[in-house]
């Protein structure tokens, strides 16, 4: 039993992580478009780029089945819920059921 808390402790964390690095990429995002961080600083460009590697594959395919909004990407806001249902919902319903 110990070792399932365990793994379901590291899955909780590990989504948990993932949901910080849409934020922290969006953010990322409209601070370089509005120019206040640079892309030219080697340590910036590399972080963006790692989220960009980390974000994007859960990312494109929401956004070839969302609508155009215009200038404004809600994919982030969907995967984060995304990731809400499956550590909320599902995660817990199965740590719960296996428990019992």
């Amino acid at each position: 039993m110990q070792l399932i808390t365990t793994i379901f402790n590291l899955l909780d964390i590990i989504v948990n992580l993932y949901m910080w690095c849409f934020i922290i990429s969006a953010i990322m995002s409209w601070l370089i478009a509005f120019n206040v961080i640079n892309t030219g600083n080697r340590l910036i460009y590399m972080v963006g780029d790692t989220l960009y590697r980390l974000t994007e594959p859960m990312l494109r395919p929401i956004r070839n089945l969302l609508p155009n909004f215009g200038g404004i990407d809600f994919s982030p806001l969907i995967a984060i819920l995304i990731l809400l249902f499956l550590k909320d919902g599902i995660l817990r319903q199965v740590y719960i059921w296996i428990a019992t």
